[in-house]
Protein backbone atom coordinates (compact mmCIF):
# COMPACT_ATOMS: atom_id res chain seq x y z
CA UNK A 1 0.00 0.00 0.00
CA UNK A 2 1.46 3.38 -0.97
CA UNK A 3 1.93 5.91 1.84
CA UNK A 4 -0.58 8.80 1.93
CA UNK A 5 0.66 12.26 1.05
CA UNK A 6 1.64 14.46 3.98
CA UNK A 7 -1.37 16.23 5.65
CA UNK A 8 -3.99 13.70 4.46
CA UNK A 9 -6.42 12.42 7.10
CA UNK A 10 -8.67 9.35 7.03
CA UNK A 11 -12.27 9.61 8.24
CA UNK A 12 -13.09 7.07 10.87
CA UNK A 13 -16.41 5.25 10.53
CA UNK A 14 -19.13 6.28 12.97
CA UNK A 15 -19.74 3.99 15.87
CA UNK A 16 -22.19 1.20 15.02
CA UNK A 17 -22.07 1.91 11.27
CA UNK A 18 -21.21 -0.88 8.88
CA UNK A 19 -18.54 -0.07 6.39
CA UNK A 20 -20.02 0.08 2.88
CA UNK A 21 -18.74 -2.77 0.72
CA UNK A 22 -17.10 -2.11 -2.59
CA UNK A 23 -20.15 -3.16 -4.51
CA UNK A 24 -22.42 -0.43 -3.05
CA UNK A 25 -25.74 -0.82 -1.23
CA UNK A 26 -27.08 -3.54 -3.54
CA UNK A 27 -23.81 -5.35 -4.21
CA UNK A 28 -23.89 -9.13 -3.88
CA UNK A 29 -20.74 -8.80 -1.85
CA UNK A 30 -22.74 -7.23 0.99
CA UNK A 31 -25.04 -10.21 1.35
CA UNK A 32 -28.01 -7.77 1.85
CA UNK A 33 -30.77 -6.39 -0.46
CA UNK A 34 -32.06 -2.88 -0.61
CA UNK A 35 -35.69 -2.44 0.66
CA UNK A 36 -38.27 -3.51 -1.99
CA UNK A 37 -40.19 -0.66 -3.59
CA UNK A 38 -43.94 -1.36 -3.02
CA UNK A 39 -45.47 1.25 -5.33
CA UNK A 40 -45.67 -1.13 -8.30
CA UNK A 41 -47.40 -3.85 -6.29
CA UNK A 42 -49.99 -1.42 -4.89
CA UNK A 43 -50.72 -0.11 -8.37
CA UNK A 44 -51.30 -3.60 -9.73
CA UNK A 45 -53.71 -4.36 -6.90
CA UNK A 46 -55.71 -1.22 -7.60
CA UNK A 47 -55.92 -2.10 -11.28
CA UNK A 48 -57.18 -5.59 -10.44
CA UNK A 49 -59.79 -4.18 -8.05
CA UNK A 50 -61.01 -1.78 -10.73
CA UNK A 51 -61.37 -4.67 -13.20
CA UNK A 52 -63.37 -6.69 -10.68
CA UNK A 53 -65.70 -3.75 -10.03
CA UNK A 54 -66.29 -3.32 -13.76
CA UNK A 55 -67.09 -7.00 -14.20
CA UNK A 56 -69.43 -7.11 -11.19
CA UNK A 57 -71.32 -3.84 -11.78
CA UNK A 58 -70.83 -2.13 -15.09
CA UNK A 59 -70.77 -5.21 -17.31
CA UNK A 60 -74.10 -6.67 -16.10
CA UNK A 61 -75.75 -3.25 -16.46
CA UNK A 62 -74.41 -2.87 -19.97
CA UNK A 63 -75.54 -6.39 -20.82
CA UNK A 64 -79.01 -5.61 -19.49
CA UNK A 65 -79.24 -2.45 -21.58
CA UNK A 66 -78.19 -4.32 -24.72
CA UNK A 67 -80.69 -7.09 -23.96
CA UNK A 68 -83.51 -4.58 -23.43
CA UNK A 69 -82.71 -2.90 -26.74
CA UNK A 70 -82.78 -6.26 -28.49
CA UNK A 71 -86.34 -6.99 -27.29
CA UNK A 72 -89.35 -5.69 -29.23
CA UNK A 73 -90.97 -2.42 -28.22
CA UNK A 74 -94.18 -2.38 -26.20
CA UNK A 75 -95.85 0.70 -27.67
CA UNK A 76 -98.37 -1.61 -29.36
CA UNK A 77 -99.40 -3.37 -26.15
CA UNK A 78 -102.88 -1.87 -26.04
CA UNK A 79 -103.47 -2.70 -29.70
CA UNK A 80 -102.49 -6.31 -28.98
CA UNK A 81 -105.03 -6.46 -26.14
CA UNK A 82 -107.78 -5.21 -28.43
CA UNK A 83 -106.77 -7.78 -31.06
CA UNK A 84 -106.98 -10.63 -28.53
CA UNK A 85 -110.49 -9.64 -27.42
CA UNK A 86 -111.77 -9.09 -30.95
CA UNK A 87 -110.37 -12.43 -32.08
CA UNK A 88 -112.61 -14.07 -29.46
CA UNK A 89 -115.66 -11.90 -30.02
CA UNK A 90 -115.05 -9.66 -27.02
CA UNK A 91 -114.66 -5.96 -26.29
CA UNK A 92 -112.00 -4.63 -23.92
CA UNK A 93 -113.22 -2.43 -21.08
CA UNK A 94 -110.08 -0.39 -20.46
CA UNK A 95 -110.22 2.29 -17.77
CA UNK A 96 -111.68 2.95 -15.24
CA UNK A 97 -110.87 -0.27 -13.42
CA UNK A 98 -113.58 -2.43 -11.82
CA UNK A 99 -112.60 -1.91 -8.17
CA UNK A 100 -113.46 -5.27 -6.60
CA UNK A 101 -112.05 -7.43 -9.38
CA UNK A 102 -108.91 -5.27 -9.58
CA UNK A 103 -108.21 -5.54 -5.87
CA UNK A 104 -108.87 -9.27 -5.87
CA UNK A 105 -106.53 -9.85 -8.84
CA UNK A 106 -103.71 -7.80 -7.29
CA UNK A 107 -104.02 -9.57 -3.93
CA UNK A 108 -103.84 -13.06 -5.36
CA UNK A 109 -101.51 -12.54 -8.33
CA UNK A 110 -99.08 -9.78 -7.33
CA UNK A 111 -99.46 -8.27 -3.86
CA UNK A 112 -96.47 -5.94 -4.47
CA UNK A 113 -97.89 -4.62 -7.75
CA UNK A 114 -98.08 -1.03 -6.52
CA UNK A 115 -94.62 -1.03 -4.92
CA UNK A 116 -91.42 0.31 -6.50
CA UNK A 117 -91.21 -1.02 -10.03
CA UNK A 118 -87.61 -2.26 -9.73
CA UNK A 119 -88.22 -4.00 -6.40
CA UNK A 120 -91.33 -5.70 -7.73
CA UNK A 121 -89.71 -6.75 -10.99
CA UNK A 122 -86.61 -8.07 -9.18
CA UNK A 123 -88.73 -10.22 -6.86
CA UNK A 124 -90.84 -11.60 -9.69
CA UNK A 125 -87.78 -12.19 -11.86
CA UNK A 126 -86.10 -14.15 -9.10
CA UNK A 127 -89.11 -16.41 -8.60
CA UNK A 128 -89.51 -16.94 -12.34
CA UNK A 129 -85.82 -17.74 -12.82
CA UNK A 130 -85.79 -20.22 -9.92
CA UNK A 131 -88.91 -21.96 -11.20
CA UNK A 132 -87.40 -22.20 -14.68
CA UNK A 133 -84.07 -23.58 -13.47
CA UNK A 134 -85.88 -26.10 -11.28
CA UNK A 135 -88.09 -27.09 -14.24
CA UNK A 136 -91.15 -26.54 -12.07
CA UNK A 137 -93.19 -24.83 -14.76
CA UNK A 138 -95.18 -21.69 -14.04
CA UNK A 139 -93.79 -20.14 -10.86
CA UNK A 140 -97.16 -18.71 -9.92
CA UNK A 141 -95.37 -15.66 -8.51
CA UNK A 142 -94.54 -13.68 -11.63
CA UNK A 143 -95.46 -10.03 -11.58
CA UNK A 144 -98.57 -8.84 -13.38
CA UNK A 145 -96.28 -7.08 -15.86
CA UNK A 146 -94.50 -10.36 -16.62
CA UNK A 147 -97.76 -12.24 -17.01
CA UNK A 148 -99.05 -9.56 -19.35
CA UNK A 149 -95.83 -9.71 -21.37
CA UNK A 150 -96.22 -13.47 -21.67
CA UNK A 151 -99.78 -13.01 -22.92
CA UNK A 152 -99.05 -10.26 -25.43
CA UNK A 153 -95.60 -11.29 -26.69
CA UNK A 154 -95.45 -15.09 -26.83
CA UNK A 155 -91.97 -16.58 -26.56
CA UNK A 156 -90.38 -19.99 -26.29
CA UNK A 157 -90.03 -22.06 -23.12
CA UNK A 158 -86.98 -22.37 -20.91
CA UNK A 159 -84.58 -19.81 -19.53
CA UNK A 160 -84.48 -17.76 -22.74
CA UNK A 161 -88.25 -17.39 -22.69
CA UNK A 162 -88.23 -16.45 -19.02
CA UNK A 163 -85.60 -13.77 -19.64
CA UNK A 164 -87.69 -12.34 -22.48
CA UNK A 165 -90.74 -12.30 -20.23
CA UNK A 166 -88.78 -10.47 -17.51
CA UNK A 167 -87.30 -7.96 -19.94
CA UNK A 168 -90.62 -7.18 -21.58
CA UNK A 169 -92.22 -6.90 -18.16
CA UNK A 170 -89.68 -4.21 -17.30
CA UNK A 171 -90.47 -2.37 -20.52
CA UNK A 172 -94.19 -2.46 -19.80
CA UNK A 173 -93.62 -1.22 -16.25
CA UNK A 174 -91.54 1.71 -17.49
CA UNK A 175 -93.90 2.60 -20.35
CA UNK A 176 -97.38 2.42 -18.81
CA UNK A 177 -98.98 3.48 -15.54
CA UNK A 178 -100.12 0.89 -13.02
CA UNK A 179 -103.82 1.37 -13.84
CA UNK A 180 -103.09 1.01 -17.56
CA UNK A 181 -101.14 -2.21 -17.02
CA UNK A 182 -103.82 -3.68 -14.78
CA UNK A 183 -106.57 -2.71 -17.23
CA UNK A 184 -104.69 -4.44 -20.07
CA UNK A 185 -104.16 -7.52 -17.89
CA UNK A 186 -107.86 -7.77 -17.01
CA UNK A 187 -108.84 -7.34 -20.66
CA UNK A 188 -106.34 -9.84 -22.10
CA UNK A 189 -106.31 -12.69 -19.59
CA UNK A 190 -108.22 -15.95 -20.12
CA UNK A 191 -110.93 -16.89 -17.60
CA UNK A 192 -111.94 -20.24 -19.06
CA UNK A 193 -114.95 -21.44 -21.06
CA UNK A 194 -113.96 -19.30 -24.03
CA UNK A 195 -114.09 -16.03 -22.05
CA UNK A 196 -111.19 -13.71 -22.81
CA UNK A 197 -111.14 -10.52 -20.79
CA UNK A 198 -113.12 -9.42 -17.76
CA UNK A 199 -116.02 -8.07 -19.82
CA UNK A 200 -116.71 -11.45 -21.42
CA UNK A 201 -116.09 -13.33 -18.15
CA UNK A 202 -118.38 -11.14 -16.01
CA UNK A 203 -121.15 -11.30 -18.61
CA UNK A 204 -120.68 -15.00 -19.38
CA UNK A 205 -120.51 -16.29 -15.80
CA UNK A 206 -122.79 -13.79 -14.03
CA UNK A 207 -124.61 -11.70 -16.65
CA UNK A 208 -123.21 -8.36 -15.38
CA UNK A 209 -120.56 -5.78 -16.24
CA UNK A 210 -117.17 -6.01 -14.46
CA UNK A 211 -117.95 -2.94 -12.33
CA UNK A 212 -121.19 -4.61 -11.14
CA UNK A 213 -119.52 -7.71 -9.71
CA UNK A 214 -120.12 -8.50 -6.05
CA UNK A 215 -117.20 -9.51 -3.83
CA UNK A 216 -118.30 -13.15 -4.17
CA UNK A 217 -118.32 -12.93 -7.96
CA UNK A 218 -115.11 -10.89 -8.19
CA UNK A 219 -113.18 -13.20 -5.87
CA UNK A 220 -114.28 -16.23 -7.88
CA UNK A 221 -113.20 -14.66 -11.20
CA UNK A 222 -109.87 -13.53 -9.73
CA UNK A 223 -108.96 -17.12 -8.95
CA UNK A 224 -109.51 -18.44 -12.47
CA UNK A 225 -106.55 -17.10 -14.53
CA UNK A 226 -103.96 -19.24 -12.75
CA UNK A 227 -105.55 -22.45 -14.08
CA UNK A 228 -108.78 -21.77 -16.04
CA UNK A 229 -109.47 -25.42 -16.85
CA UNK A 230 -108.76 -26.81 -13.38
CA UNK A 231 -110.77 -24.08 -11.63
CA UNK A 232 -113.57 -24.00 -14.21
CA UNK A 233 -116.62 -23.11 -12.08
CA UNK A 234 -119.05 -24.66 -14.54
CA UNK A 235 -117.54 -28.14 -14.38
CA UNK A 236 -115.39 -28.00 -11.22
CA UNK A 237 -117.29 -25.73 -8.85
CA UNK A 238 -115.83 -27.24 -5.68
CA UNK A 239 -112.26 -26.53 -6.84
CA UNK A 240 -113.29 -23.06 -8.00
CA UNK A 241 -114.78 -22.30 -4.57
CA UNK A 242 -111.64 -23.57 -2.85
CA UNK A 243 -109.59 -21.25 -5.01
CA UNK A 244 -112.04 -18.44 -4.26
CA UNK A 245 -111.42 -18.90 -0.53
CA UNK A 246 -107.68 -18.53 -1.15
CA UNK A 247 -108.38 -15.23 -2.91
CA UNK A 248 -110.45 -14.09 0.07
CA UNK A 249 -107.65 -14.95 2.52
CA UNK A 250 -105.26 -12.86 0.43
CA UNK A 251 -107.71 -9.94 0.52
CA UNK A 252 -107.80 -10.24 4.30
CA UNK A 253 -103.99 -10.36 4.48
CA UNK A 254 -103.82 -7.18 2.38
CA UNK A 255 -106.40 -5.47 4.65
CA UNK A 256 -108.92 -5.05 1.86
CA UNK A 257 -111.49 -7.17 3.71
CA UNK A 258 -111.82 -8.12 7.34
CA UNK A 259 -111.97 -11.78 8.35
CA UNK A 260 -115.68 -11.37 9.13
CA UNK A 261 -116.33 -9.83 5.73
CA UNK A 262 -114.45 -12.65 4.01
CA UNK A 263 -116.54 -15.24 5.85
CA UNK A 264 -119.71 -13.44 4.80
CA UNK A 265 -118.55 -13.30 1.17
CA UNK A 266 -117.75 -17.00 1.25
CA UNK A 267 -121.32 -17.75 2.38
CA UNK A 268 -122.93 -15.33 -0.07
CA UNK A 269 -125.00 -16.67 -3.00
CA UNK A 270 -123.07 -17.19 -6.22
CA UNK A 271 -125.53 -16.80 -9.14
CA UNK A 272 -123.39 -18.65 -11.64
CA UNK A 273 -124.82 -18.95 -15.14
CA UNK A 274 -124.29 -22.46 -16.37
CA UNK A 275 -124.28 -21.64 -20.06
CA UNK A 276 -120.61 -21.79 -21.13
CA UNK A 277 -119.96 -20.29 -24.52
CA UNK A 278 -117.23 -22.67 -25.60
Amino acid sequence: MEPLPPGTTVAEPEAGADPEPDGGPSSPASGRRAPRHRTGTRHRRLVRLAIVLVVVTVLPCATGVVYELALPGVADARARVVAIDRAHGGTPAGLPLPRKLSEAIVSVEDEHFYSNVFVNVAEGAGRAAIATLERSGDPGGSTIEQQLAKQLYPHGPGLAGTLSEIGLGVKLALTYSKPEILAMYLDAIYYGNGYWGDVAAARGYFGVRPDQLTWAEASLLAGLPQAPSSYDPVHHLALARRRQWHVLTRLVADHVLTAAQADAVDRAPLPLQRRPRG
